[in-house]
């Protein structure tokens, strides 16, 4: 049984644990998330506040983008570009994580309080009916006040949320 969760590519090169789970988890990832990588590596920002731990999400990132660039990986994403909310095939990372990833549309829904990355996590998990995973406050804060329904986890929380999600069978 897997556990399913939406959440930005770029937490998987942060956050080492997420690659480890204890049990079989999903990531349902917005495809303008990976997007956003290509971005984050070229930048001259720092992503984290030490040089040297961002030199190592960066190197983490720019494995992530050739992970997605592999043919066989991309010919999956490709998949899932044909149309709006089209899902691609499972894409395998290890014997316990996999990426499916989602041609999400910003439909403004929630534009005045949320940014269009922020926006598409909401409506992927609305539209899958899937938790949130994020690290972040100020992104959790707002939902919580503009009484958005979905369920949010924090990454710190993560093997609360593994053991507390409802499989997929």
């Amino acid at each position: 049984m897997r556990r399913r969760f939406v959440m930005e590519a770029v937490m998987v090169t942060i956050y080492g644990q997420l690659m480890a789970p204890q049990r079989s988890v999903e990531y349902v990832v917005p495809y303008t998330t990976i997007m956003e990588l290509y971005d984050m590596v070229a930048s001259q920002e720092l992503i984290m506040p030490e040089p040297a731990d961002d030199a190592h999400v960066k190197a983490k990132i720019a494995e992530l983008i050739a992970f997605f660039e592999d043919p066989f990986n991309r010919k999956k994403l490709e998949r899932a570009l044909a149309a709006p909310w089209k899902e691609s095939p499972p894409i395998l990372v290890n014997d316990l994580v996999t990426f499916v990833v989602v041609n999400a549309m910003d439909n403004a829904q929630y534009g005045d309080v949320f940014d269009p990355v922020e926006t598409e996590l909401i409506l992927t998990a609305s539209q899958y009916d899937v938790p949130v995973l994020t690290d972040q406050v100020e992104f959790q804060d707002k939902l919580i006040e503009a009484g958005v329904p979905v369920q949010l986890f924090d990454i710190e929380d993560f093997e609360y949320a593994v053991e507390q999600s409802e499989p997929i069978v």
